[in-house]
């Protein structure tokens, strides 16, 4: 009798140490529970001036917090928050409607995600008929597209194109996005299509990412731009999809690395393998969000990556002021060939470069 309580119980063991790793994700003390940050941070976005794109469009930073404030208020059945975020897109039917990007670039198109969430969200057909040209004309050839971008669409690709790592995301979102209100495989056929590419052509052997092919430095964000759009690429694609095991590959051999670059606090450092450098918290959201998502899909080890991403998680809401503003966030950065650079990059407090991200994480824990 004895005997078969001792068996059944050592069957049980690895079972019951899988749910005490993934019970790391809940649980939090006061003052750091998801549902906590998600509020405040949210709830700021909608008393925020607009951030433009060159002075004319909504960039894409405001188009990721105010992304992130409407998944929170959805996750969190807020109601009253989700009228502020939808009143405050009402503007862009109307007075601003000139504020609405152009479709002609990777930072302009990923705009599209928004209103494909608010159709997501509440079912008024106006949002998606806004959001889904975004996805349509990142592969519609323009007339005056360059002999590049021409190249690049004859190959299957989208002909915004330009293999930076930050276009992993922005072009992921809008076609993650286009397919999950269409169920359309075309659209997450081209966002596995590109990622791929992108995979073999900019991964290192180390899992991590150079800004570009000409600037070998593994900039916090840009990473957190591949790590984050993975994450939602796999989120939605399929499970017998063909390009789904490469995918999953760059994104494994990616999350083992960005593990052993944690900094001791627990977040990562404006370059990555540069311990000298300082801890920035937009790209620490980013892969915080890869973690928490990988744990709870079971695609990461929840008894190696729970741990880590408590950690993160702990440490990135030490961050957040009673303002309800991020601290010590890298500001938009372009490429360039010089290290000193990236070490010199202005600090924010505030940026929705990392207001957005923070939200990602909120939903990511709240997610069951």
């Amino acid at each position: 009798m004895y005997k078969k309580v001792f068996t059944l119980l050592l069957l049980l063991l690895p079972f019951q140490l899988l749910i005490a790793q993934k019970s790391l994700l809940k649980n939090f003390p006061e003052g750091y529970t998801p549902d906590e940050i998600g509020r405040r941070i949210s709830y700021r976005f909608v008393t925020e001036k607009h951030a433009l794109h060159a002075g004319k469009w909504i960039g894409y930073p405001e188009t990721f917090y105010w992304n992130g404030s409407l998944k929170y208020a959805a996750a969190a059945k807020d109601k009253a928050l989700i009228k502020l975020l939808q009143a405050r897109f009402e503007h862009l039917f109307t007075t601003e409607k000139a504020l609405l990007p152009i479709k002609n670039h990777v930072d302009l198109n990923m705009f599209g995600s928004l209103p494909l969430e608010l159709y997501w969200v509440t079912k008024d057909e106006r949002y998606k008929e806004v959001g889904l040209p975004y996805a349509d004309t990142q592969w519609e050839v323009p007339e005056d597209a360059k002999p590049e971008e021409k190249a690049w669409a004859e190959k299957g690709y989208s002909w915004q194109t330009r293999l930076w790592i930050d276009d992993m995301y922005m072009i992921t979102i809008v076609q993650t996005h286009a397919y999950k209100v269409t169920n359309d495989s075309k659209y997450i056929d081209r966002a596995a299509k590109e990622m791929v590419m992108y995979l073999d052509e900019l991964q290192r052997p180390n899992g991590l990412f150079y800004h570009a092919p000409d600037v070998p430095f593994y900039w916090g964000r840009g990473n957190g731009w591949m790590a984050a759009g993975m994450t939602e690429l796999l989120r939605y694609l399929p499970k017998n999809h063909k390009d789904r095991p490469r995918i999953m590959e760059g994104y494994l051999t990616m999350m083992k690395s960005l593990k052993e670059y944690q900094n001791p606090e627990g977040l990562w450092n404006q370059l990555l393998d540069d311990p000298e450098c300082w801890t920035e918290t937009s790209g620490s959201a980013m892969f915080t969000f890869a973690f928490i998502t990988g744990v709870k899909n079971g695609w990461l080890d929840a008894k190696e990556y729970a741990p880590a991403a408590r950690k993160a998680w702990m440490a990135l809401v030490n961050y957040l002021t009673e303002k309800n503003q991020v601290r010590e966030i890298c500001v938009g950065t372009n490429k360039k060939n010089d290290k000193q650079y990236y070490y010199d990059r202005p600090r924010r407090t505030g940026d929705f470069h990392a207001q957005g991200p923070y939200l990602w994480c909120v939903v990511a824990l709240m997610e069951k």
